[in-house]
């Protein structure tokens, strides 16, 4: 996934069969997956290690064999759990796979209200759980058969199926009080497109909260609720990956990334990064140069 896309609008798979399976490394040359959304159902499971997902409001530290549900257009992000690494599987769909159209009676029944949010699975289904057990056979399915979906549509269709029934049976109605915080984490998201054509200049917690129709301390509450940060710290944060990524993929000097990025004072900037990633930032991309020619 680009490094700077907030709402992904690619297509995951083809557009005639909207489906797709990714492994995931954290950290492999950047430490997190930003806050972005999309418009297909996720399913993450963790092979090995630890981590952390944000989903909404809401931050799971994650391990082995451990599943978060993220339905279509919520907000979330994959992080790195302290100094670990963690190994996982997105498995994303578009609900078009298994409907005919938005008359279609299953949509209006089963998939309108989790594309709407007005039913919810519980999005976070720990190993060994009775959720989690519901749904591993589908998911192990769908994992170990990745690299076989052009052959093998049938099946994938047949396990998607299982498995949205699965999850219409864990789910239950949304409060009202859950609606409207979602209805106030989408206004974020117009803060979230604007930061990711901004970065490089200063915004200011007044002009953010104007972007999202808020007070500025009602702003303040609500990203901190929504990132577990600041949202000045989550700026710097976020100009810091894009560096990472980009120290890992070029040869640009150091100095010329800083000032991209919205750093133009390099010495600040070199702290900060070595206070995120532990390294400064010629010893990161050296890591990363390293890492790259070895597999």
């Amino acid at each position: 996934m680009n490094i700077e896309t907030m709402h992904e609008t690619k297509t995951h798979g083809t557009l005639a069969f909207p489906y797709a399976v990714y492994k995931g490394n954290i950290p492999e040359y950047i430490k997190s997956f930003p806050l972005h959304w999309h418009d297909e159902l996720e399913i993450i499971y963790v092979e090995r290690g630890r981590g952390t997902v944000t989903a909404g409001s809401k931050r799971y530290d994650v391990k082995e064999h451990d599943m978060i549900v993220v339905l279509p257009q919520t907000i979330h992000s994959i992080e790195q759990y302290k100094s670990e690494s963690m190994e996982y599987y997105n498995i994303l769909f578009d609900f078009s796979l298994l409907t005919y159209s938005t008359n279609d009676v299953c949509y209006e029944k089963y998939f309108k209200p989790l594309y709407n949010h007005t039913k919810q699975p519980p999005p976070f289904m720990e190993s060994g759980s009775k959720h989690n057990a519901a749904l591993l056979k589908n998911v192990k399915y769908l994992i170990e058969n990745r690299k076989n979906a052009a052959n093998d549509e049938l099946m994938i269709r047949s396990n998607l199926f299982e498995l949205m029934h699965k999850l219409n049976e864990m789910s239950a109605a949304t409060s009202s009080s859950e609606l409207s915080l979602k209805n106030n984490y989408d206004k974020l998201k117009n803060l979230l497109v604007y930061v990711r054509s901004h970065y490089d200049r200063e915004i200011s917690i007044a002009e953010a909260a104007e972007i999202c129709w808020f007070s500025p301390s009602h702003f303040m509450k609500l990203f901190k609720d929504m990132t577990g940060k600041g949202f000045t710290q989550y700026l710097i944060d976020y100009r810091l990956e894009i560096a990472a990524a980009r120290l890992a993929s070029s040869r640009d000097k150091i100095i010329d990334i800083a000032q991209a990025v919205g750093f133009n004072n390099t010495s600040y900037f070199s702290r900060a990064f070595f206070d995120k990633y532990g390294a400064t930032p010629s010893a990161y991309r050296a890591a990363a140069h390293a890492a790259k020619h070895s597999d």
